[in-house]
């Protein structure tokens, strides 16, 4: 029985890239990363579909500082109360 592989998305990531790049083609990525060229074109689809998000206004990776101040808040009140 075989062990499923776990990759980061960090080396999916530069994966994808060099994918895009299409200096290799799929299969030859493929054999050179032992993944299945199904399994790449997933991560393209995934990679291309969330493409969009980055350039967003108010993206899931900035911080609101209203959101940051309630949570100080929240803290101080229960470090307060114990």
């Amino acid at each position: 029985m075989t062990t499923r592989r776990k990759f980061t998305s960090k080396f999916k990531t530069k994966v994808v890239l060099e994918l895009l790049k299409e200096r290799s083609s799929l299969a030859e990525l493929a054999q050179k990363y032992e993944i299945a060229p199904q399994q790449l074109s997933n991560w393209k689809r995934e990679f291309l579909n969330g493409a969009e998000e980055v350039f967003e206004k108010g993206g899931k990776n900035k911080k609101d500082p209203a959101d940051e101040e309630s949570m100080i808040r929240k803290c101080g009140h229960i470090a307060h109360n114990v």
